[in-house]
């Protein structure tokens, strides 16, 4: 039986490096877990870079910009948590934003945000390998949270391209992970291949269910995720109906190969 997740899926980062900061959101919840984390790279005396603003929280976003210049305003993906305060903190600082999917290389004074592509969570989902002086992370969003597991947002989210994010981020050892809620990892490719046997544990669970007589997804949550608290079904079966999803195609087109992912 596989337990609901609440823990991190690596060692917590000790320290953040120097050129890293963090101004976490004041939206803690279940889905958010401690609120959303707005990033903030840059070089002594550069611009910053803001890594999802986060919420429309007037004070938040001045505690963000009282880190000016800011050189570029980039997002993760398009979730209102992530997203709600872009514009305005784009009028407080006159940074430019660059909308998801971020697919543009920055270079913000020698600190360099490279896009790595990442659908899965949703559509649009980015994460960021930053380098500065030697140093790499990774600003994995909601691809990998800090603590517990992500959902798999259907319609919008899709698991085969998940599982495909998963690899990639998979060959990112060393790499710290900073996410979008949560505290930091200390390995983004542990992470990811703990994110990766988790879910795979679950599609079998799911897979169980349906052939166990379960045909409707509320029927599946009510099966897998006995162990979860009833106010996190709702985005439990978010990720039941995208693993639903993935079955079906798997039924049509055969397994998409998950091994090579």
């Amino acid at each position: 039986m596989v337990s609901h997740v609440t823990t991190p899926a690596a060692e917590v980062l000790a320290a953040l490096p120097d050129w890293v900061t963090l101004v976490r959101a004041p939206n803690p919840g279940p889905m958010t877990l401690d609120g959303t984390n707005t990033w903030l790279l840059r070089a002594p005396g550069g611009g910053s870079v803001v890594v999802d603003p986060g919420p429309l929280d007037e004070g938040h976003l001045r505690a963000v910009a009282a880190h000016s210049p800011v050189a570029a305003i980039v997002l993760t993906h398009g979730h209102i948590d992530h997203t709600e305060g872009v514009r305005r903190l784009a009028e407080l600082t006159g940074a430019r934003v660059y909308d998801p999917p971020v697919l543009e290389h920055l270079d913000a004074d020698g600190v360099v945000v490279e896009p790595l592509v990442t659908p899965g969570h949703s559509r649009d989902s980015v994460c960021f390998v930053v380098r500065y002086r030697g140093e790499e992370v990774v600003l994995t969003g909601d691809t990998i949270l800090g603590r517990g597991t992500t959902v798999v947002a259907w319609p919008d989210g899709d698991l085969g391209d998940y599982f495909e994010s998963l690899g990639k981020l998979a060959a990112l050892d060393g790499r710290p992970a900073l996410p979008g809620h949560g505290p930091s990892l200390s390995d983004t490719g542990v992470a990811a291949r703990y994110y990766r046997r988790h879910r795979e544990a679950r599609l079998e669970q799911v897979r169980a269910a349906v052939a166990g007589g379960a045909s409707e997804a509320g029927d599946v949550v009510a099966a897998v995720y006995a162990d979860v608290d009833r106010s996190l079904w709702p985005a439990a079966e978010m990720s039941v109906r995208a693993q639903l999803d993935f079955l079906r195609r798997e039924s049509h087109h055969g397994p998409r190969g998950l091994d090579s992912a």
